[in-house]
């Protein structure tokens, strides 16, 4: 049976990849992430089914044994995209460290170990057009969480010889319980991912080992996860209503995480056959799920607004 660890498990995505994983039903899986309520709860239900250890990514020694014992890794640890505003060294200690620590001890302890990367399709940076994977990387200076995705990336390829990279752009996920991404630019055109099909993509590359080893995609939701950021922002201000996170965006965080179309993100469709879900369906989902607050939904009105207005220039 093969063996694989989650780290960052107990996030939006980590819980997602465990219950595909177990739907396999053929691996064996850890789930490493830090101990605290939120992550004691969340991965509290699996623990007579899979392997749970408590601690940080940071700690080498901890990477280590946990390295030498797996067949794959799915990288999911990183600090959020929304705290780019936090000083480089903050980010790197807390993003760059734990991905350098895995990378070493695949290299001296198990070189044969497999490594799922989660990056970002922010490394593109503001572009207008459509990209893809040979478009030049490019970044504002103090987007710290974009600058070492970057380098991550680049000390995989340069380390390692069993790795996929994928390029993630926004994931829609349940806002009621994880962050969103609310510092993009209201009219950038930008291709989506739902949180579950990015956590069975990344499962399912598993069985594809061979064909995607060594490469990068640009791993999205194809043209039905395609819209302007401005409306995916006025229908979840419309489900949900007003809520802090999306004020304290507002107020403290550039516009700094872009939207991108992309030319090629087809091609790891045709591998993996991963795409199942909408940005309507997301919504459908969302309102299934959300019980909305009237003065919520009344403080957002005014912000619904000025998004329609902008939206329609």
């Amino acid at each position: 049976m093969k063996k694989v660890l989650v780290t960052g498990a107990a996030g939006c995505l980590g819980k997602l990849v465990i219950k595909y994983l177990l739907s396999e039903g053929k691996y064996e899986i850890t789930a490493l992430d830090l101990k605290c309520k939120k992550t004691y709860k969340a991965l509290k239900k699996y623990h007579r089914r899979i392997n749970i250890i408590y601690g940080d990514a940071d700690d080498p020694i901890l990477i280590d044994a946990l390295v030498k014992d797996h067949d794959y890794i799915i990288h999911l640890a990183s600090i959020k995209p929304s705290f780019s505003i936090l000083r480089e060294k903050i980010v790197k200690e807390i993003d760059y460290k734990a991905s350098e620590n895995i990378v070493r001890a695949i290299t001296f302890y198990n070189p044969k170990c497999f490594l799922i990367y989660p990056s970002t399709t922010n490394v593109y940076g503001n572009k207008k057009n459509t990209v893809s994977i040979s478009d030049k990387l490019s970044i504002t200076n103090n987007n710290y969480y974009t600058k070492n995705k970057i380098e991550t990336e680049k000390l995989i390829k340069d380390k390692l010889n069993n790795y996929v990279i994928y390029r993630i752009p926004t994931v829609l996920t349940d806002i009621t319980k994880e962050d969103f991404i609310y510092n993009t630019p209201i009219n950038d055109e930008a291709e989506f991912i739902t949180a579950n099909d990015c956590a069975y993509a990344l499962v399912k590359t598993i069985d594809h080992k061979s064909e995607v080893n060594k490469k990068i995609y640009n791993l999205s939701g194809g043209t039905v996860c395609t819209a302007k950021y401005g409306y995916v922002l006025k229908n979840i201000l419309e489900i949900y209503g007003l809520s802090n996170k999306y004020l304290w965006s507002l107020i403290f965080l550039e516009k700094n995480f872009y939207g991108n179309t992309f030319s090629d993100s087809k091609k790891i469709e045709d591998i993996l056959h991963y795409q199942s879900e909408s940005i309507e369906s997301y919504f459908m989902v969302l309102k299934r799920k959300n019980k909305q607050r009237i003065i919520n939904r009344f403080l957002a009105e005014p912000f619904i607004f000025f998004i329609n207005k902008r939206l329609n220039k």
